[in-house]
């Protein structure tokens, strides 16, 4: 009896470690092989992810990411898992993570149909909307705005292709240029060689924060677009985006996240100390009474 009870024990933990075997894939295998995870992180992406005076990358985005690859350690039953950084642009980010040069990217990426054909997408961290960067004495308060000549927005950003469908349906006559990063197209305004940068609001307020003087420039208009900004990762492993996600709705329910956005929007961040006063928006509050990774 005991015998047969041993028998039918160890059938059943061999199936377990079957099912958990299978339940592996090739994300997870690299990563166990490699005993690293490579996170990809921005530069200038304010509060998300960008440097801090050591060259370092910090942000609300980032602290997510090291949640994440926590959840990742403990899942494969690792004593540590070192973190390498690579540095991507709005231009590079979505093939980065797509050739698994970098397994999480971890800044200010909207997930959209498109890009959902090249990666996977977390459930969102963050909802903004595109908006306009101007001077402060600036006239211009929308894309309609006679005085609007020149815009410049971010190369392979979202509000690109939004802006151009505008301009195009109601004819508007403004340039649009495309800038390598945030950071260069915020002094393209400044400059005075853009009149306005198109951009999620949040990364307007924090570009703008950070600048010498912040009172130069405002942030206008209404939203241009509806953005959910969520960590960016490889295709072809369920079980590496099931572990992503369960920490994701881990964070939201336990309330961290909330504190992690507390941090980062509502209190003093480096590298001056500003504050950028931005409370979480009633479509944030939503998704986080209903945290999913499905989007349109």
């Amino acid at each position: 009896m005991q015998i047969g009870r041993w028998i039918k024990s160890t059938v059943l933990l061999v199936a377990t470690g079957c099912t958990l075997l299978a339940q592996a894939g090739p994300l997870l295998d690299k990563v166990k092989s490699e005993g690293r995870l490579t996170i990809a992180h921005r530069d200038a992406s304010i509060p998300f992810s960008y440097l801090d005076v050591e060259g370092k990358p910090i942000g609300y985005a980032m602290d997510i990411c090291r949640k994440m690859a926590q959840a990742i350690q403990k899942s494969l039953g690792l004593s540590q898992l070192p973190l390498d950084f690579v540095q991507v642009s709005s231009a590079n980010r979505i093939e980065t993570v797509e050739k698994q040069e970098a397994l999480l990217e971890c800044g200010s990426t909207t997930n959209n149909a498109s890009r959902r054909e090249k990666v996977n997408f977390a459930i969102p961290h963050y909802i903004a909307g595109a908006r306009l960067l101007v001077k402060a004495d600036s006239p211009i308060d929308s894309l309609d705005s006679p005085q609007l000549k020149r815009l410049v927005s971010t190369k392979g950003s979202t509000p690109v292709p939004a802006v151009k469908r505008i301009a195009r349906d109601k004819n508007l006559k403004f340039t649009i240029g495309e800038a390598e990063g945030h950071l260069q197209a915020l002094e393209m305004v400044e400059r005075g060689e853009a009149d306005a940068f198109a951009m999620d609001d949040v990364l307007l307020y924090g570009l703008a924060a950070a600048r010498p003087d912040p009172k130069a420039l405002k942030v206008v208009g209404r939203f241009i677009t509806i953005e959910p900004l969520a960590i960016m990762y490889p295709k072809g492993d369920e079980a590496f985006g099931k572990i992503i996600n369960d920490e994701m709705r881990r964070l939201i329910r336990s309330g961290e996240l909330k504190t992690l956005y507390a941090t980062w929007f509502e209190q003093s961040i480096p590298p001056k100390g500003a504050v950028l006063n931005l409370p979480p928006s009633y479509l944030l509050r939503d998704l986080w009474k209903f945290p999913s990774a499905n989007m349109p």
